[in-house]
């Protein structure tokens, strides 16, 4: 098993017009193909925040106004060291113009009803729900890469006033 770690912060922000999310059709050459929300590395010494905003920006064209918080997705692979953090927000709020030629891909306004249908990472699509529930996300895996098998996952999430009741 690798000791030294190899730390990479992340972002991603699913920006939300009524009901409708913006996203990113990104073709087989750029990676994760399919429809994604925005994000990317976040670039030292910028706060996470920050980066999610230039993000959004650089490949939406929009100005984030208002940003909320809603959990982490920490991925650990035992081989190599390599431990990525994604940050995710929701983007309620925004001004601006989408770009005409974005740089990661077609962007596209989609109906929350009409996700199922499109091709996307399932590991994406099982993170969309969670930027529309109430609370906090935190969801950590730990991965053998050279055995392609997930050795463990904490799901866990939070929400303030289930955690008044108790």
């Amino acid at each position: 098993m690798q000791t030294e770690v190899n730390y990479q912060i992340l972002t991603m922000s699913m920006v939300k017009d009524g009901d409708q999310i913006l996203l990113i059709n990104r073709p087989e050459h750029k990676g994760f193909p399919g429809f994604i929300a925005p994000g990317g590395k976040v670039d030292f010494p910028e706060s996470i925040v920050d980066g999610a905003i230039r993000e959004v920006r650089e490949e939406t064209g929009l100005i984030v106004k208002d940003i909320i918080y809603k959990g982490l997705n920490e991925f650990c692979e035992i081989n190599s060291g390599l431990r990525y953090m994604v940050f995710n927000y929701l983007v309620t709020s925004f001004e601006g113009e989408l770009l005409v030629n974005p740089p990661e891909g077609e962007l596209l306004w989609v109906n929350k009803d009409q996700l199922d249908e499109l091709p996307m990472q399932d590991w994406f699509r099982e993170r969309i729900a969670l930027f529309f529930r109430p609370g906090i996300f935190e969801q950590s895996t730990i991965w053998d890469k050279n055995n392609d098998i997930e050795l463990n996952k904490t799901i866990m999430h939070y929400i303030e006033s289930e955690m008044n009741d108790r």
